[in-house]
């Protein structure tokens, strides 16, 4: 029996739970019937992209090259931001049914390349651009082809040429059922020198805004941040304790995943820092739009790449439970959590 056989006897044996954690987040939670409240039953035009990095969603998360609990209670995954983009780079974009000539396409390029089945290795590809993204020419060029025509793809646009772009690589890799290593590879593939701003992006999904007597989760700054490592300390009520540690960052962001009421429909917000956060203060370069106090159930690592011709740089961190904190379950099938 090889190691991964052992694995896969004791999470079936329900000795440990291997499937804790997984590839559980999706790359697109926005335009889907999940999250579809309209009388209609329009989910396209209902939750659109447009909406999705201001809107808290409420069945699921998204995000690229992420992971979350069985549970999606506690999420992680990777955002991204050339200097040009107009909004950080947190979800896959794509064309919804009726804008694109062939129905509903995802415009971007990523490679899923390994994930053992109790998800103990885990790695895939995202392909960047250096360019601004050209989401208006997606759309545009969607709507004016019809279906007898090929469909207008990323690399159609030219962003591409001369391989300006990064290849990002995200691996995991389980030390135990709980304790997870994460490494991210910007590779610069281009021609020029190029900047990347990565941000390793823990948050917890909002359940507490639908069930009011849901006790709400939080994030802060480690007790043992420094300069020299980054750490952002999660607890939740059944999930427990757990520690997302760093590399020495330039930064720490935090805010809430809640919804941006004043920019989407006019009205107060509830919260005074929202889920677009981030975008605000990265691409508008407005740090007041995240929590001075550095708490919050949304927060990120900032690292600020610049990156030589060819050169590649790696980040490397790890999501852990830190205080034994399991609830029993009485049915016996959440095995391990609550």
């Amino acid at each position: 029996m090889n190691a991964e056989e052992e694995r896969l006897k004791q999470n079936n044996q329900r000795e440990l739970h291997w499937h804790l954690w997984g590839p559980y987040l999706s790359e697109r939670q926005w335009g889907t019937v999940r999250e579809d409240y309209s009388a209609n039953g329009d989910a396209w035009t209902y939750f659109p992209h447009e909406h999705a990095r201001s809107r808290a969603y409420r069945w699921g998360e998204d995000g690229i090259g992420g992971l979350s609990d069985f549970k999606q209670r506690l999420c992680f995954a990777f955002a991204f931001w050339n200097g040009r983009d107009p909004i950080l780079k947190e979800r896959l974009f794509g064309l919804t049914g009726p804008q694109g000539n062939h129905g509903e396409d995802v415009k971007e390029i990523f490679f899923f390349e390994d994930n053992t089945p109790s998800h103990s290795y885990m790695r895939m590809t995202y392909r960047y651009p250096q360019a601004a993204f050209p989401y208006e020419e997606l759309v545009r060029q969607g709507g004016a082809r019809s279906r007898t025509e090929p469909e207008f793809e990323l690399w159609d646009t030219g962003v591409l040429r001369e391989d300006r772009y990064f290849d990002i690589t995200i691996e995991y890799a389980k030390a135990s059922e709980d304790d997870i290593l994460i490494r991210a590879t910007v590779a610069n593939r281009g021609p020029d020198p190029a900047r990347l701003d990565l941000l390793p992006t823990i948050w917890f999904r909002n359940t507490w805004s639908w069930e009011k007597d849901r006790p709400r989760p939080n994030l802060r700054v480690g007790t043992d941040h420094s300069a020299a490592i980054a750490v952002i300390e999660a607890s939740h009520d059944t999930l427990g304790e757990y520690r997302l540690i760093g590399e020495a960052a330039d930064g720490l962001l935090f805010t809430e995943n809640e919804t941006n009421l004043q920019l989407l429909y006019g009205v107060p917000n509830q919260a005074p820092h929202v889920k677009d956060a981030f975008h605000d203060a990265i691409v508008r370069g407005d740090p007041a739009a995240t929590n001075p106090d550095q708490m919050g159930t949304k927060a990120a690592m900032h690292y600020e790449m610049e990156l030589a011709a060819g050169e590649t740089r790696s980040i490397r961190l790890r999501l852990h439970e830190y205080v034994v904190a399991r609830v029993a379950d009485p049915g016996g099938a959440e095995r391990g959590r609550a």
